[in-house]
């Protein structure tokens, strides 16, 4: 990207926080990430930062806390089965400085899928949920997420943290949606329009303009993508793209 420009801050903000030794290996490919950035540029909320923490308390505490501070919203994934190195839970009640123990709306859920007799240990580990969280109902095998002030703790399997993702999305507060419009640039080098473009950025500076080159089978391609919450800004920003590009191409 080699030209942009950042709108002004809007009210509504959120940060994704990943949690997992297996991501960080590189074993397991994260998906949530973008499912959850999809949504939220969908419904008009800025996503501002996404980090991934391993398996170790003080590291989860410490970015909770960090992340809940700075924006509206904070959204983690991953860490709340039945194992042993599931310490979601037990970091975000240690981050809300709360108690954490079996919780009984948890523990009906779980009894929707499992027999009373086969609710041992590791999967009560499961409906062990913070003091004063709400609980994020889950169609796909009911072990629950759940929130606590402006902290929504979902599951890391992608189908399971979707499905949550879909029974929070109507409780959340937005901005206006964000426009996108994406001018194509074709073959046009960066290098020949870096410049003009971030002069047309500073003078637009309501919106975010970005340059977004690849490879593509049939060779290089690049595209300006205009974003923005006013449609007349958005609309000014294209236009003068397209003199600038239509100017090159003479």
């Amino acid at each position: 990207m080699s030209s942009s420009s950042t709108p002004p801050s809007a009210d509504v903000t959120a940060a994704i926080l990943v949690i997992g030794d297996e991501i960080l290996s590189g074993r397991t490919k994260d998906k949530n990430i973008g499912t959850i950035a999809d949504m939220l540029t969908e419904i008009g909320v800025d996503l501002r930062e996404v980090r991934i923490v391993p398996d170790v308390k003080a590291e989860i505490v410490a970015a909770v806390n960090a992340l809940r501070a700075r924006y509206t919203y904070l959204f983690t994934s991953g860490g709340i089965g039945p194992t042993h190195d599931d310490i979601t839970a037990d970091s975000v009640a240690e981050a809300f400085g709360v108690g954490i123990d079996v919780d009984p709306r948890a523990r009906a859920m779980l009894l929707e899928r499992h027999r009373p007799e086969d609710l041992n240990a590791a999967r009560l580990r499961m409906a062990r949920i913070p003091d004063g969280a709400e609980l994020i109902a889950n169609p796909v095998s009911k072990a629950p997420g759940f929130y606590i002030g402006n902290v929504y703790v979902m599951a890391g399997v992608p189908q399971i943290m979707a499905a949550m993702l879909d029974e929070i999305r109507p409780t959340l507060t937005s901005n206006a949606p964000v426009i996108s419009e994406t001018i194509e640039a074709g073959a046009i080098p960066e290098g020949n329009f870096a410049g003009e473009l971030g002069e047309i950025a500073a003078a637009h500076a309501t919106v975010s303009i970005g340059s977004y080159p690849s490879m593509t089978p049939e060779g290089f391609r690049n595209r300006i993508v205009v974003r923005g919450r006013d449609a007349d800004a958005v609309a000014a920003a294209r236009t003068a793209v397209e003199a600038l590009l239509a100017g090159l191409r003479a």
